[in-house]
């Protein structure tokens, strides 16, 4: 399972580095994406999920740092509108 980090341009021109303890994030996102902030956060949940469900069947735990990215991703989120755009910079 490589880690994979990906850095997202928000709507109000801040960036943020997001992390999966997995690549299964490249089958989700590719640079350059722009998607509405709900895609964005559908896309997000769901491969995050994948990721650290993952991380559980090989060592028997969650994977924290992709549940706490997850976290931070949905709290962002909250603070724009659906279809505000995201824009993913570097994966």
């Amino acid at each position: 399972m490589p880690e994979t980090t990906f850095t997202i341009g928000l709507p109000d021109g801040s960036q943020m580095d997001c992390y999966s303890p997995s690549s299964i994030v490249l089958d989700y996102f590719s640079e350059g994406d722009v998607l509405t902030n709900s895609i964005f956060l559908t896309k997000a949940q769901e491969s995050l999920k994948i990721a650290s469900d993952r991380v559980e069947e090989k060592y028997g735990f969650q994977c924290t740092g992709a549940l706490n990215s997850l976290k931070r991703i949905q709290k962002i989120s909250s603070n724009f509108k659906h279809d505000d755009k995201i824009v993913v910079i570097k994966i």
